[in-house]
């Protein structure tokens, strides 16, 4: 029987019967008159929130920005459609995976702030902004600017396209402390000259959790008439936003078991709608026009538990509300660092001004290469980070989530003041 509406409707009150989320939307509605500012520091709040997670006691997780564990309730919402795609097997996959992928994306959308014709569900950031790039109908000479401080599989593919293509990459270099917007925008302009076609621009950069003002330097690069690609890996369901506050974008791609918190091996990829057609597939699809976004979507046959709960996971998402979720993540961060920042011996690689960041920082201890401080944390102290150690970026990079305590950044502020005494 082909799948409805109604199949779907009945699928998305399925998720709002979660144990988890009758009590987010009872903490919710008890918690109705705060604010997120003003909510975003009441222990016993996101106390209630941790215990919606299973978070290992093998030591302090503050390595989230790679992969955060699913909420409990969404990780069993996805283990039911593994059972449930399995026992099906081929009859779900012919019938009913394209309308329940449809339903994903079109509520991804909707948070995003697109229309759905302009979004794809991929497995990853990666997937999606290389997409873009090998799509580009590059010619010798054609310029592409990025940054140093980029992610580096985008910095490879861009560098796989200047093999193939004889595409000249520009690399600029971001100031770890600007004092100001017109500071960022500056170190993008500077790399761009009349041949310029693409600037790809993070909109938080992963190794520092610098916020980058992706609005100015969109509205600059138009100008130049250079399009936009905007790598949101660390952005999506962490920042407070939708596509419009991002100006005149005209890609972006984000992965979704960062900050949304699904199950490993999902993403999205937006396009703008005058964008599409010109773009190249990475994959053959003669299924859809040149101007229908699936076009760059073909698959194959994959393990779609993944895409279906993505579902599961706004809806916990937004039980939470990305205001609060937002406001809370940053108090985390400022929490951490405004205990350490000026101890002799600490060196941050993350903006002081709290508009610039998020919940990622970035801490180096004078005298400890990267990987032995982020070595010492765990072994001495049993706190996990990851070390960074290029791109003028020198210490470990600290991402607490929503089920992080301040007994657990206590810890690592005590950790970091007995390094920095040596």
């Amino acid at each position: 029987m082909a799948p409805t509406r109604r199949d779907a409707v009945r699928a998305l009150a399925a998720v709002s019967t979660l144990p988890a989320l009758r009590t987010l939307h009872a903490l919710a509605a008890h918690t109705a008159h705060e604010t997120p500012s003003a909510l975003a520091g009441r222990q016993d709040y996101w106390e209630e929130i941790r215990r919606a997670y299973d978070i290992t006691t093998d030591f302090v997780q503050l390595e989230n920005g790679y992969f955060s564990p699913c909420a409990r309730d969404v990780h069993e919402r996805y283990l039911a459609h593994l059972r449930m795609v399995n026992a099906r097997s081929s009859h779900y996959m012919r019938t009913q995976q394209v309308e329940d992928k449809r339903v994903a994306r079109r509520a991804l959308a909707a948070h995003f702030g697109c229309d759905e014709s302009e979004l794809i569900i991929t497995r990853n950031t990666t997937e999606s902004l290389d997409t873009v790039i090998s799509g580009f109908d590059w010619r010798a000479g054609d310029e592409a600017v990025m940054a140093e401080q980029d992610y580096g599989a985008m910095l490879d593919h861009f560098a796989l396209m200047e093999r193939r293509h004889g595409l000249v990459r520009r690399v600029s270099s971001l100031p770890i402390d600007p004092s100001s917007d017109a500071d960022v925008v500056a170190a993008y302009e500077r790399a761009i000259t009349p041949r310029t076609r693409l600037l790809m621009v993070c909109h938080l950069v992963n190794i520092t959790g610098h916020v980058l003002p992706v609005r100015a330097i969109t509205e600059m690069a138009h100008r130049h008439g250079v399009q936009v690609l905007v790598d949101g890996a660390h952005a999506f369901a962490h920042l407070h936003f939708t596509r419009a506050d991002l100006g005149p974008i005209d890609y972006y791609g984000t992965s979704l078991h960062k900050w949304l918190g699904t199950p490993l091996g999902a993403g999205f990829l937006y396009v703008r709608r005058d964008r599409i057609a010109p773009l190249w597939p990475l994959f053959g699809e003669r299924g859809f026009p040149d101007d229908d976004i699936r076009k760059l979507n073909h698959t194959g046959t994959h393990p779609v538990a993944t895409d279906l709960a993505i579902i599961d996971a706004l809806a916990f998402h937004d039980a939470i509300g990305l205001a609060r979720k937002s406001a809370r993540l940053r108090w985390l961060q400022r929490y951490w660092t405004t205990r350490v920042r000026d101890l002799p011996g600490i060196v941050f690689n993350t903006p002081r001004d709290e508009s610039r960041t998020a919940a990622i920082a970035n801490v180096g201890v004078r005298g400890l290469a990267p990987a032995e401080l982020a070595r010492r944390l765990l072994d001495d102290h049993g706190i996990f980070t990851v070390a960074i150690d290029g791109a003028g970026v020198h210490g470990v990079r600290v991402t607490p989530h929503l089920f992080t305590t301040t007994a657990e950044l206590d810890r690592l502020v005590d950790a970091l003041t007995r390094l920095a005494r040596g």
